[in-house]
């Protein structure tokens, strides 16, 4: 080795730490390495390795007679000597911890003097360290399976070529390829057949019991660290969906898992997996199992898709200036290694299944098989096997600083120095020229390769979720797209594609989902809120029952998906109705979704319609929640897009529910009588409060009224009820259809309270007492809530009518005898006592709100009614109609502009202040205003002339009410 050392080594870069050199070369003196220090030409190769290295040094200067041994012997032989060494390893775990990390100490030194000298070929050094894992490996196993068999849980004496019957280790990733790093953990998954391996155990404990111990305890032997170091980082997590399975997983689970729900990229991470330790002929008959798997003889497009999307999420093009040499990932980061694995494992899937010659398990054979197919120049290849020889030998130069499992160049120019000595460089400018320069040839010509295919990442960077770990280079990603915590979010999308949702169970689903997932993360960043953006897009799409449909729609319609992403970030309320209504997505494939809600689409006569050919009374409701839900996302939508005027919508909001009311009162009708037979009577809904002013908002209540008329002795034909038992079995019938959660679903809360005598009379009220209460009994704010009475449904055309005719004439008469302003202005007062403003938003109590100018509609209405003054429910066409100060129409619209869209999006009270930018803005644009800080100032002022005008109307009763 020496003289190899001598004649072979190239030259590191300068001693940059003179101490550290010193130390060692004291270390070797004191030792039997006299020969060694004093070979001048020996040592000038030797210093500069232990000047960069503080681990190699650490290593010299504990145990020099291991380094004398190593220069001493021929290099070949030393690693047959110690792969000889680990394979005779006895005992148990205890024992053999010890010389394992001795021998892998030892390891460490040769491949790295090695490898720094150019002894070695990046194959021969990859080679030597996986090597080395499968005889820690099996060492290890062997090892456990012994202390099992002392202490009576394994039955069958272990042998080494197969210490645990039906038990099983399949080397991963570049364990499985072997093209270990210096520095790697290993990945190994681990399988047991229960039949074989319940036959070799005692009858204490089940097999996944016993197979999950003996992952701990081999796991323990390799990792855990002593005051001798530890063999390796040891990593179980590609084994099928590592978050929810056990560390060893049952063989005949794991094919299933990857049979049903089997992602592209686990396909990919089995080209390289081999039998390494255990039950062999097992590990050989499983990947015999999973080869069609791994190998499909034919792919559709989608699939294709799918495949080449584990390359096309890594972001070609420059996020920011250039790419830097200090803190590059050399492995994950652009121009790294592993777009250069991506390009030659997703050719292997997509034509190996049909070509086997493509199915080597190292990257640079995969190459060169692609090329001898055809798939690939040959100047391509070897621009790629070149970039990815020299990537490896700066990936193992930063791993020697400290043993540290890590691919990035330090951000430190000191320590970046070391790895440049390390590589033979004694210029830090010139090295990190170098390696800027490679890693932009292996970026373009990743890019060249796939400049065709639809990109994956996104404008801010790679978007990678491939793999059981989250993605540094995305990780950073979704930090520069505004999220504040990158890295559940990197999770959440990851356990999609694992098909633990509905909406990618399937492998359409998934693939979808891959393509999806970029736009849906850039649509949350454009959102200006992106995790709550994230946050409700996560509740609706896990709630999805499938996911194939929708997700079609949304690549289909990029424009509406990337809408309802934007609405879900300012809008809460959406959210949630379509977590709970994904259905009427359905309904944005219709064109009637897009039309301007003033025109007339029809959709009222089809929801009467639907609930008349329902085949029972919940079929009946389940078909008009089913239409009503669609609606209710049409005029949502088109309210938070600022699509539809103030008016307009609540007219649209008031339409809708009047046609569910229309729709189900004749079902709730029919179910009445066929519960208590033929009646003779006549009966009508009467909407009242905004209801009845064509007024709602996505977040009112429907504030309803029934009215009947029968004869006194009227008694129905089954059961003998009476007009109010009858009318009243409706009525509650009614409110269930209208209220009560289906599986569709529910329409609306209902509200009877302002009916006569309010909660503590009748549900249904007869017309003859209707009129008897107001002439006699009717306070005078029922009469004001009368004035927004209207019927909108009876049972038959006359009776409509006559309800109307009963209500009107109890409004003629609602002034008589009464002081009319001295009664508003009292309710007012004792409003603001009882039910005072929550803030500066609370548009309804506010002074100067919709409280002040709909009591001074009403107090006209009630006011001209007795000289025969027009009776209409709207509060802006009452005071239009009876020539109100346009301060107060103003100050409504101002108010029910920004009420509308606030009903739209929250469900509960919220402060605008709080809100995204975004939000505030749409605020202000549906008000007329330029931007939010003048919407406030609008609706301060708009308030303050309500007010006023308020006052002025009461005359002297108004004085009491203060001003603002």
């Amino acid at each position: 080795m020496a003289s190899a050392l001598r004649t072979m080594m190239r030259p590191c870069g300068p001693v940059i730490d003179q101490d550290a050199a010193a130390r060692v070369h004291e270390a070797l003196a004191e030792g039997a390495g006299a020969v060694a220090v004093q070979d001048e030409a020996l040592w000038a190769a030797l210093a500069p390795v232990f000047s960069a290295s503080p681990y190699l040094a650490s290593l010299a200067r504990r145990w020099p007679a291991m380094l004398i041994q190593v220069l001493d012997d021929a290099p070949q032989a030393r690693l047959e000597t110690i792969l000889v060494e680990t394979r005779a390893l006895q005992g148990g775990a205890s024992e053999v911890a010890s010389p394992l990390r001795l021998l892998k100490a030892q390891l460490h030194l040769l491949t790295a003097l090695c490898d720094l000298g150019g002894v070695w070929s990046l194959g021969e050094v990859t080679g030597a360290l996986s090597r080395f894992a499968d005889e820690a490996v099996r060492a290890g196993l062997m090892a456990v399976a012994s202390d099992a068999y002392e202490r009576g849980r394994l039955l069958i004496a272990p042998q080494p070529d197969n210490p645990v019957p039906g038990l099983f280790g399949l080397a991963m990733g570049k364990h499985g390829a072997l093209e270990l790093n210096y520095s790697s953990d290993i990945d190994v998954s681990l399988f047991f057949e229960p039949e074989v391996l319940e036959q070799a155990i005692s009858e204490r404990q089940d097999a996944q019991t016993f197979a999950n111990r003996v992952a701990q305890g081999l796991s323990g032997v390799l990792s855990e660290r002593t005051s001798e170091g530890y063999v390796f980082r040891f990593d179980l997590r590609l084994r099928p969906d590592p978050s929810s399975t056990p560390p060893v997983v049952a063989a005949p689970h794991a094919l299933t898992y990857y049979e049903s729900v089997g992602q592209n990229w686990e396909r990919a991470a089995f080209i390289k997996a081999r039998p390494v330790c255990g039950d062999i002929p097992a590990a050989e008959a499983f990947l015999k199992a999973l080869r069609p798997f791994v190998w499909r003889r034919s792919l559709d497009f989608p699939a294709i898709a799918d495949i080449h999307s584990i390359k096309r999420q890594i972001h070609v093009h420059k996020v920011d200036e250039g790419l830097a040499a200090a803190g590059a990932n050399l492995k994950l980061g652009r121009g790294g290694i592993r777009e250069i694995e991506f390009f030659a494992q997703t050719q292997q899937l997509i034509l190996g299944g049909r070509d086997a010659r493509l199915r080597a398990r190292a990257t640079c054979d995969a190459l060169d098989a692609l090329v001898i197919a055809g798939h690939l120049a040959a100047d391509s290849a070897e621009v790629l096997k070149d970039a990815y020889a020299r990537l490896r030998h700066l990936e193992h130069r930063v791993q020697m600083l400290a043993d540290e499992q890590t691919h990035s160049l330090p951000h430190d120019d000191a320590r970046r120095a070391a790895v440049a000595a390390l590589a033979g460089e004694a210029d830090l400018v010139a090295f990190d020229a170098r390696v800027e320069a490679l890693l932009k040839q292996v970026n373009a010509l990743y890019g060249e390769l796939f400049a065709e295919d639809e990109p994956l990442s996104s404008s801010f960077g790679s978007l990678v979720f491939t793999g059981v770990e989250n993605d540094p280079a995305t990780i950073e990603t979704l930090s520069r797209m505004g999220f504040d915590d990158p890295e559940t979010v990197c999770s959440t999308i990851r356990s999609w594609h694992h098909g633990r949702i509905p909406a990618t169970r399937t492998a359409r689903g998934r693939e979808l989902f891959t393509r999806l997932a970029p736009r849906m993360l850039d649509a949350c960043a454009r959102s200006g809120a992106p995790n709550a953006a994230f946050t409700r897009f996560a509740v609706f799409f896990s709630g999805l029952s499938a996911g194939v449909q929708v997700q079609s729609l949304f690549l289909a319609r990029t424009e509406l998906f990337e809408r309802v992403i934007e609405l879900m970030a300012m809008a809460p309320r959406l959210a949630r109705f379509l977590s709970r209504n994904p259905s009427a997505l359905d309904s944005v494939l219709d064109a009637r979704f897009y039309m301007a809600l003033e025109i007339d689409s029809g959709v009222s006569a089809e929801i009467v319609a639907e609930a008349a050919a329902a085949s029972d009374f919940e079929d009946a409701m389940n078909r008009v929640r089913r239409i009503q839900h669609e609606q209710m996302l049409r005029v949502g939508i088109q309210v938070l897009g600022g699509h539809a005027a103030t008016i307009t919508a609540g007219h649209a909001y008031s339409d809708l529910a009047d046609a569910c009311v229309r729709a189900l009162a004749p079902v709730a009708m029919n179910e009445t009588l066929r519960q208590g037979g033929a009646f003779e009577g006549r009966v009508a809904v009467i909407a009242l409060g905004k209801a009845g002013s064509r007024e709602l908002t996505a977040a009112s209540d429907l504030d309803l009224m029934t009215l009947y008329a029968a004869a006194p002795d009227a008694m129905s034909a089954a059961r003998g009820w009476g007009a109010d038992m009858v009318y009243g079995r409706f009525t509650q019938r009614l409110i269930s259809a209208l209220s009560s959660q289906t599986a569709e679903g529910r329409l609306y809360e209902v509200d009877m309270r302002l009916r006569p005598t309010g909660s503590a009379g009748p549900v249904a009220v007869s017309v003859g007492a209707l009129g008897d209460y107001y002439a006699s009994e009717a306070q005078t704010w029922e009469f004001m809530a009368l004035t927004r009475a209207r019927v909108i449904w009876a049972s038959d055309p006359a009776f409509e009518q006559e309800a109307a005719s009963a209500i009107e004439a109890a409004l003629r008469k609602g002034s008589e005898g009464r002081d009319l302003a001295g009664d508003v202005a009292q309710m007012r007062a004792l409003m603001e006592r009882e039910r005072p403003a929550k803030g500066f938003w609370d548009y309804k109590h506010a002074r100067g709100g919709q409280v002040d100018v709909e009591f001074a509609a009403q107090f006209l209405t009630l006011r001209d009614a007795a000289a025969g003054g027009a009776l209409v429910t709207g509060t802006m066409e009452a005071l239009a109609t009876h020539g109100a100060d346009p301060v107060l129409a103003n100050a409504w619209h101002l108010q029910q502009s920004a009420a509308q869209l606030m009903g739209a999006a929250f469900e509960n009270r919220r402060d605008p202040d709080d809100e995204i930018s975004a939000f505030r803005q749409r605020l202000a644009d549906v008000a007329g205003q330029p931007d939010f800080e003048a919407l406030k100032s609008a609706i301060e002022a708009a308030r303050r002339q309500a007010r006023g005008e308020l006052k002025r109307l009461l005359g002297r009763a108004g004085d009491g009410l203060p001003s603002l």
